[in-house]
């Protein structure tokens, strides 16, 4: 059997684009942030046939059914589905989403991320294939995998709402998808950080990207500031260290001198550290 092209799997190229978005933020790279979350948003949006694709992809993969019955019947839906794809259309995208890929993200280890369920992928994968070949596929390989996939189906798994699923991708922003990646793979990594420095890395992750949510992004920073100059000016009332309240004005004009609407890492390094900051002033 040939070696499965994992760069023209839908499901696999979607969860190592998730997973590049997670390495970047981790590693505190914010432009590839951004170049992975606007490769989704440009070739998974809803208007593609790679979306379509992906959706039926998606269905397969995430759903669980309790007899046999039933799954064969989603197959045989799933099977009509996808032979309505435009497959030139489909393959002239997934040509261009890889090139989108090699050019503008420049991690050699891109491909070579680990995906879970990596094996029921290639072959949801292949099925599909199978199936747009219409009566020119290998009527064995297809029995084979359809067998399997059966099986997969039947597979317990955790309990996935597919609509939400497919609404955080028809919002054309990612913003969900972000939200999605920090809550469950970031969190755990950013262990040194304050509960309210790992919201301003995902507001950074999630409006930072476009210029048209710089405003969305600014008012979130800008309540950051004014919540800081509050925590400031309490802990000056209450305060008797004459020491201390000697460079309370000092860190006041700091943090006014903070612009909001200035949108880079450079900036969201100074509400980071500000943050820090007001943290050890509560004494949290």
């Amino acid at each position: 059997m040939s070696k499965h092209n994992k760069k023209r799997n839908v499901g696999i190229i979607y969860e190592l684009l998730l997973r590049q978005i997670s390495s970047c933020l981790i590693e505190g790279d914010m432009t590839g942030v951004k170049n992975s979350t606007k490769i989704l948003e440009k070739h998974f949006n809803k208007n593609t046939e790679l979306f379509k694709e992906f959706r039926l992809f998606n269905a397969i993969a995430k759903s669980s059914v309790k007899n046999t019955e039933v799954a064969a019947a989603i197959l045989t839906e799933a099977k009509a589905a996808s032979r309505r794809f435009n497959k030139n259309k489909l393959n002239k995208e997934k040509s261009t989403l890889i090139r989108s890929i090699n050019y503008k993200i420049k991690d050699p280890n891109f491909y070579y991320r680990t995906v879970p369920s990596y094996s029921q992928y290639a072959s949801i994968q292949n099925l599909i294939n199978e199936w747009q070949k219409g009566d020119k596929s290998d009527l064995r390989k297809l029995v084979e995998i359809e067998k399997k996939t059966i099986e997969w189906l039947l597979e317990d798994k955790n309990e996935i709402n597919l609509s939400e699923e497919r609404k955080n991708l028809e919002a054309s922003d990612s913003n969900k998808l972000v939200v999605k990646i920090m809550t469950e793979k970031i969190n755990n990594k950013y262990g040194t950080l304050t509960n309210e420095q790992k919201e301003i890395i995902k507001n950074y992750a999630i409006y930072g990207s476009r210029q048209e949510d710089h405003r969305k992004l600014t008012k979130f920073l800008r309540s950051r500031k004014l919540a800081a100059i509050k925590t400031v000016n309490e802990f000056s009332a209450t305060n008797e260290n004459k020491y201390i309240s000697e460079k309370v004005r000092p860190v006041l004009e700091k943090i006014d001198s903070l612009n909001p609407s200035e949108i880079s890492d450079v900036s969201i390094i100074k509400f980071l550290t500000l943050t820090k900051l007001i943290t050890e002033i509560k004494g949290e």
